[in-house]
């Protein structure tokens, strides 16, 4: 990135600082509904270089798209975010390059906020703490960029640690860092690209997040991590809007099991309960599509211990947990589609340790 900056400006970067994607493991649509997550950071990068101009411009440039396809709304969004934070960025050249791929719910969006928000942050001389870098970020994407997702992609991306998931809680904010080494059972977590493309600003994701406001509204909660299951089966409301509180109940029960089961050693049992979650997803919550539903099939039937959807839906990708003697039946089934992840932390300064 130091070369390729050099290029393209003529001096040296100040600042180059790389966050990951993420996989959610299990607490999908969950987040904004005041409920818990369980995701982890994935050795997918996106690097941000980052050096001070004395004109007020800020100038982005990417190393892997056209510079006009509207992703540069995502550092400027961070740029007055920082703002709003008290800290002026004044001018200054933005160099992008990622392994993430875009649109394929892995948090691309995510990895460049939390990584534009560290670089830039400290090109203004800002010492921000991840927690802090993470609130950036988020409001970037919701009040500048104009998405309402939830708050644990930028948690993830920004707090996770090497070889664990992060449990958050996303009312509280509290989170806790729960041991996933996948290697030390024998298993490997493996992730399919559907290639279905789709962006949460097409409207769906702001639909499913407003049936949840009804939703809880018609259940007399102040979000539906408040309601129980005998609460929504019994109500009286709209048949969508029950099945939309049905799916974020329900997943907030599977991910305090999945937890638990980590906590306890028991990795292996988790297969079921992220099967549960895609089948929720794909049923009541509506996000699924016929290239998710059929990786999870697929994966199954290759010797998977479970699979399912993850990130908002409507296309992306699907996590598959399988076992070292199945690996290769998987990744073979799905061809360049497939690739294997592994927990990494989050966001870091280049060249150092984590």
């Amino acid at each position: 990135m130091s070369d390729q900056f050099r290029l393209w400006v003529g001096v040296e970067p100040a600042q180059v600082w790389e966050a990951p994607g993420r996989v959610n493991l299990i607490g999908e649509h969950t987040d904004y509904n005041g409920g818990f997550v369980l995701p982890i950071a994935i050795d997918r990068f996106t690097s941000v270089a980052a050096g001070a101009r004395d004109d007020g411009v800020l100038r982005c440039h990417s190393l892997d798209v056209p510079d006009d396809t509207g992703w540069a709304k995502y550092v400027e969004g961070v740029v007055q975010a920082l703002a709003a934070e008290g800290v002026d960025v004044g001018g200054a050249d933005v160099l992008v390059t990622s392994t993430v791929p875009a649109g394929a719910g892995l948090s691309s969006s995510a990895a460049l906020e939390v990584g534009a928000a560290a670089a830039l942050s400290a090109l203004a001389g800002a010492d921000f703490d991840a927690g802090r870098l993470a609130q950036v970020a988020y409001r970037a994407e919701t009040e500048f960029v104009g998405v309402p997702v939830g708050i644990m992609d930028q948690t993830v991306v920004a707090l996770a640690h090497e070889g664990h998931a992060l449990f958050l809680d996303t009312r509280s904010l509290v989170s806790k860092q729960v041991p996933f080494d996948t290697t030390a059972f024998g298993l490997h977590v493996v992730v399919v690209d559907s290639g279905v493309r789709r962006r949460l600003d097409d409207g769906r994701y702001a639909e499913r997040r407003k049936q949840s406001e009804e939703a809880a509204a018609a259940l007399g909660v102040e979000q539906l991590r408040d309601a129980t299951l005998d609460q929504v089966e019994a109500a009286p409301i709209d048949e969508t809007l029950r099945r939309r509180a049905r799916h974020v109940v329900t997943e907030d029960e599977r991910v305090l099991r999945v937890v638990d089961l980590l906590l306890d050693g028991k990795i292996r049992d988790i297969g079921p309960i992220l099967l549960a979650s895609h089948a929720s997803l794909r049923d009541d919550f509506d996000v699924s599509c016929d290239e998710l539903d059929i990786i999870v099939e697929t994966a199954m039937d290759k010797g998977a211990l479970g699979a399912r959807m993850t990130g908002a839906g409507f296309g992306g990708s699907a996590l598959v947990l399988v076992p070292d003697s199945n690996l290769f039946d998987v990744l073979d089934a799905f061809d360049a589609a497939a690739f294997e992840v592994r927990p990494v932390g989050g966001v870091r300064q280049a060249g150092s340790m984590r």
